[in-house]
């Protein structure tokens, strides 16, 4: 029976329209407590365990299982649950672009890092909302596919999982996703914690940094989800400061649980995230996935011994108990028919919209129906599905619609097509058409999530990997763009891949150019309303894009040991006076926006920035206005300017609105490795509004702050 203090608070937290919150939760410890108390030690930590039994079902069984017709995840995958003491299972979904349960069900949304190029924290709130629905009508309670692991470079294989390469802007995205699945009834579970951002070496590579690294760039976003009430964290495979991520008692006791007061549970990456039972347990593991492997009885020997206390599994127990009955009492319930419904499709759909991203436009696009007559689509990846990686979080639609099959919907236009294998032929075409969409590119065996031959036998994957410093298109791509545009000098590249493409050799040769990334199941209807005008393009870049791979940090993608610097990304090139080819959130449109009138004041211990957006063009259009903060005054050694917030503005031609951002002032501080306290200076900050992160195209001002400091957070 569960407690009336809980239903009380949950009833409240329904007025407010939120639910599953930290304090939700934890109006119910006393009825976990008592249940809890009920238990014995086995029971405990079967909670703590995956229901796969490795010694039972062996590794030529379970390879079978997650492979083929039943593949990884077909089902939620399940831990712990005691059925007689009202403890549900959890029952685990995997993500991020969807669910990946199923088989030619679930709705396949863009990869994160298009839904990051949206900057639109509302709509990706709406899209976890979404996958919520669809992990609920699955029979699960827990999506782990709120990735925010920063790419330290962009060749990480991964990157299609994450936001892009700014902190801030994961934190805000991850945590809207968190708040969308969480009002759904479901577990958001925020992954890979932490240093997680090479994946050939991810089971071994030891990450080290110095102190304002970690606590600056690559940990604020994972406390952004935790503080938007993220009731799972999942740690990540490699090592950090020479202690397994699963095991490390700093990351998980000390930052997680203490410092930043996470309430919920841990569990481990699956299968290899656990390399050690008393280590682990003592560490602040609360959860071995995806089979008991060093949990169940080893755990069971390990506290009988004496290694691990008692305590040590009744805590671990506690907040799994406690998550769990938050998130079943009551709960919202959905039938199969919202997997994959139109609403979720269409909502697909609106995202690749919002994320396709134009980079170049001679004056080519949109493409004009009446004066295109014949359209000639070439490439290797113009009529291939272009949803992403095959690995972990590959989903399964119904169907997913090519950029060739969305063109051919165009009435009176003759398609021409050719996938570039043949170069004459592709010529003979492109010289025929009045306009070319020329769509190269990337593909899950050129990245992704990879794991090595010794342990495929149990484990799923795609055979793609880390980019490394190949972050160019292929030869053959090069090829194609370089005689096409020669051929048709109304050549429209059209990009395909999950981060960063390098595009300085050949980017003054077409027309056009935008960014597609993996744009979903819908995503070859949105790249043709792109070209065709029906959609004004909106994306901005959550990347830079450098003239030279040497600009960018040096990574040994089989390391053993891994050493990140403080600066990466944009930051890096403008702390080094490198221009970009593309600046941090470029992305252009077929109408023009001015900005003006830029004010900034600091009250309540925020920071607000305002300034007048127009759209100055002749179509509708969306501005994302960037606020963007300097620290030349700065006593130590800072970024030039850092992003600290967007918003999102949709205008009519001529209309005009006032864009106004906040941002806390404790995302200003710097953190002091002396004395383990955040502080912020008092000095003037350079305040700057505009359209990307290039001076260029931003308006700026002085504001003087005063200084403070606070201990674990400002």
């Amino acid at each position: 029976m569960i407690h009336k203090k809980a239903h009380e608070r949950i009833k409240e937290k329904e007025d407010e329209g939120v639910r599953c919150t930290k304090d939700v939760r934890m109006s119910y410890s006393e009825a976990a407590e008592e249940i809890l108390k009920r238990l014995s030690t086995e029971q405990k930590i079967w909670l703590m365990s995956g229901n796969i039994d490795w010694y039972q079902l062996g590794p030529e069984k379970l390879a079978y299982s997650m492979t083929g017709e039943n593949h990884y995840n077909v089902r939620p995958l399940l831990a712990g649950g005691i059925e007689e003491e009202g403890v549900p299972a959890m029952g685990f979904c995997d993500g991020p672009r969807g669910v990946v349960c199923g088989n030619g069900q679930s709705t396949c949304f863009p990869v994160t890092v298009m839904r990051g190029a949206t900057f639109d924290t509302e709509l990706e709130e709406e899209i976890g909302r979404a996958i919520g629905r669809e992990v609920r009508a699955f029979g699960g309670n827990l999506f782990a596919g709120v990735c925010v692991n920063l790419p330290y470079h962009p060749g990480w294989g991964r990157s299609q999982e994450t936001y892009g390469e700014e902190s801030f802007a994961l934190g805000a995205m991850g945590a809207a996703l968190v708040r969308g699945v969480q009002e759904e009834d479901v577990i958001a579970c925020v992954k890979h914690y932490a240093f997680n951002s090479m994946e050939n070496a991810r089971f071994r590579v030891d990450i080290s940094c110095d102190a304002r690294t970690e606590q600056e760039v690559f940990l604020p976003h994972f406390k952004d989800c935790v503080d938007a009430g993220a009731a799972c964290v999942m740690t990540s495979y490699n090592r950090y400061k020479g202690v397994c991520a699963g095991h490390n008692r700093y990351l998980l006791r000390q930052i997680l649980k203490k410092e930043w007061g996470f309430d919920g549970f841990t569990m481990s990456d699956f299968n290899y995230g656990v390399l050690d039972t008393v280590e682990a347990a003592n560490g602040g593991q609360d959860m071995e996935m995806l089979m008991t492997h060093f949990y169940g009885d080893n755990l069971l020997r390990a506290v009988q011994a004496g290694f691990v206390k008692e305590e040590v599994v009744d805590e671990a127990a506690l907040r799994i108990i406690r998550t769990l009955l938050a998130f079943e009492d009551g709960h919202r319930e959905y039938g199969e028919s919202v997997i994959g419904c139109r609403e979720h499709r269409e909502l697909s759909r609106r995202c690749a919209e919002e994320g396709i991203t134009l980079l170049k436009n001679d004056g080519m696009l949109p493409l004009d129906q009446e004066a295109v007559r014949t359209l000639a689509v070439i490439g290797p990846v113009a009529d291939v599905d272009i949803t992403g990686d095959l690995g972990s979080s590959r989903v399964r639609p119904a169907y997913v619609v090519t950029i060739l099959e969305a063109v051919r919907t165009y009435r009176g236009v003759q398609v021409l097509y050719a996938d570039g294998s043949d170069l004459e032929y592709a010529k003979e075409i492109a010289g025929k058409a009045d306009a070319v969409v020329l769509a190269v590119g990337y593909s899950p065996s050129d990245e992704g999530e990879y794991v090595t031959t010794k342990k495929s036998e149990n484990y799923t994957g795609s055979d793609g990997g880390d980019r490394g410093d190949r972050l160019g298109l292929h030869e053959s791509d090069r090829i194609l763009v370089h005689e096409i545009s020669a051929v048709n000098s109304r050549t429209a590249v059209v990009l395909v891949g999950g981060g960063m493409i390098m595009m300085t050799e050949w980017i003054h040769e077409p027309a056009a150019v935008m960014m597609a990334y993996y744009p979903g199941q819908e995503g070859g209807t949105a790249v043709a309303e792109v070209l065709f005008g029906e959609v004004n393009p909106s994306g901005k870049l959550p990347f830079v894009v450098p003239y030279r791979t040497a600009d960018l940090p040096k990574v040994d993608w089989f390391a053993d040991d891994q050493y990140y610097e403080y600066y990466h990304g944009y930051t890096r090139l403008e702390k080094l006076g490198i221009e970009p080819l593309f600046p941090y959130g470029f992305g252009l449109s077929y109408t023009t926006f001015a900005c003006s009138d830029l004010m900034a004041s600091v009250e309540d211990g925020k920071l607000t920035a305002a300034c007048r957006v127009k759209n100055t063009g002749t179509r509708a259009g969306s501005e994302v206005v960037q606020l963007y903060v300097g620290f030349s005054g700065s006593a130590v050694d800072r970024p030039v300017k850092q992003l600290f917030g967007f918003m999102r503005v949709t205008l009519a031609p001529g209309e005009e609105t006032e864009a106004v951002i906040t941002c806390p002032l404790e995302k200003l501080c710097w953190y002091n490795p002396v004395s383990r306290l955040w502080e912020l200076e008092e000095m003037n900050y350079e305040i700057c509004l505009g359209s990307s992160s290039d001076s260029k195209d931003l308006l700026k001002t002085e504001l003087w702050i005063c200084g403070g400091q606070a201990k674990g957070g400002f």
